[in-house]
């Protein structure tokens, strides 16, 4: 498996254990304050691993494109332009990233549907820079 399929795997898990989770704890026997409160711990989990991941991203897409910049002045041609556009769409992607690990931090972005697609596009963006550089 590579490793952005790896990466999917991991996402997708962890979203799948939330929503098991969540619908393991909505059918127990318990009461609503222990429910959630339950819900409340889970929901904290699920936002600290998405920061993490995100964390991760933003800090490969920095090593990976720093190292683009350092080849690209090396390149000519096609392989520059290509290069220079794969290092843009990575930047963009980069920046997306941080803003929302600083969104996830503030508290806003927990519930935002852009989190999974900028995830996937961060990771996309960098899995294409590195094939790109190899």
């Amino acid at each position: 498996m590579s490793k952005n399929g790896a990466r999917k795997f991991a996402i997708g898990a962890i979203i799948m254990g939330a929503i098991g989770y969540l619908a393991g704890i909505l059918t127990a026997p318990k009461s609503g304050k222990e429910t959630r409160e339950d819900i409340k711990n889970t929901a904290n989990r699920v936002i600290s691993e998405a920061e993490k991941e995100l964390k991760k991203l933003h800090s490969e897409l920095a090593a990976v494109t720093e190292n683009a910049r350092s080849i690209i002045e090396e390149k000519s041609g096609k392989a520059k332009d290509e290069l220079s556009s794969a290092l843009k769409v990575a930047k963009e992607k980069q920046q997306k990233v941080k803003e929302l690990l600083s969104a996830l931090r503030d508290g806003g972005a927990s519930d935002n549907p852009e989190l999974k697609k900028a995830l996937k596009d961060g990771s996309a963006a960098l899995s294409h820079l590195k094939k790109f550089l190899k």
